[in-house]
């Protein structure tokens, strides 16, 4: 079986038995509802103990229950086609010119690492229409400069 047949078998089920994305993660429990569902989408891996709740939730097999618990080989093909999906690559597109020269400028020469990373999703409620509230935080990785030697800094930290 490949990861993309157990997350099709997933989704299967999920719709047969009419769950919500919350009762998974609420069953599954341990992490944000961002990162089981990535999971289940095959995005992300579950701990041991998650993956066995998973396989009791699910009926899964023990080899469908491991590679629940398997890195995952992550992504999707550029541009992006689904059109909400779309619209975060457009963000990116558009903003991320500034978001860069902001960080740089408050913490130096680096990224913002997806790796050590949290994410919460919001629903706020507004009279012209609902929004949705994305909070996204990550370490700041500053580059390393190799080679540095004598009074040059070896990190892209801001400089006082």
């Amino acid at each position: 079986m490949k990861r993309t047949d157990l997350t099709e078998k997933l989704l299967d089920i999920k719709r047969e038995k009419g769950w919500s994305w919350k009762h998974i993660c609420e069953k599954i429990g341990g992490y944000s509802e961002v990162l089981i569902v990535g999971a289940i989408l095959g995005q992300m891996k579950l701990t041991k103990p998650q993956a066995a709740n998973a396989q009791e939730l699910f009926g899964l097999s023990k080899s469908e229950t491991t590679m629940l618990n398997e890195t995952p080989m992550r992504g999707m093909e550029m541009p992006p086609t689904d059109p909400l999906i779309y619209r975060f690559y457009e963000l990116v597109m558009v903003n991320g010119p500034a978001w860069k020269a902001l960080i740089e400028e408050e913490y130096g020469d680096g990224i913002m690492s997806a790796i050590d990373f949290d994410m919460v999703m919001e629903r706020l409620p507004n009279p012209k229409g609902d929004r949705v509230k994305i909070t996204m935080s990550g370490k700041f990785l500053p580059y390393k400069y190799y080679g540095a030697s004598g009074n040059v800094p070896e990190y892209g930290f801001k400089e006082g």
